[in-house]
């Protein structure tokens, strides 16, 4: 009798959604932002804000590339809103 081969599935691809920097935004903007969109409590929200801030870039958060994709989606659809220029992309996770 033959042994069934082992199938193994592949894990699908995983995407860092990343706010970037700009002299523009209101922080307090970019905390309703993360607060709204990626249910983050407000200390964790504040910690995401201080390192776009500083760095030039925060991860909000990595989720499979149909959820990034639609976070991504949200966050310019807010900003272009309440016009501003905040950008929001997604990058491949290691």
């Amino acid at each position: 009798m033959l042994a069934e081969p082992e199938v193994r599935t592949k894990r699908p691809p995983f995407f860092k959604v990343v706010l970037l920097n700009d002299d523009f935004t209101p922080m307090a903007f970019v905390i309703q932002v993360l607060e709204s969109i990626f249910r983050m409590d407000h200390e964790k929200a504040m910690r995401i804000m201080l390192e776009v801030h500083t760095a030039g870039r925060g991860i909000c958060g990595i989720y499979t590339r149909d959820i990034a994709a639609s976070k991504v989606e949200q966050v310019v659809n807010l900003a272009r809103e309440h016009q501003h220029p905040l950008a929001c992309v997604m990058e491949e996770a290691p």
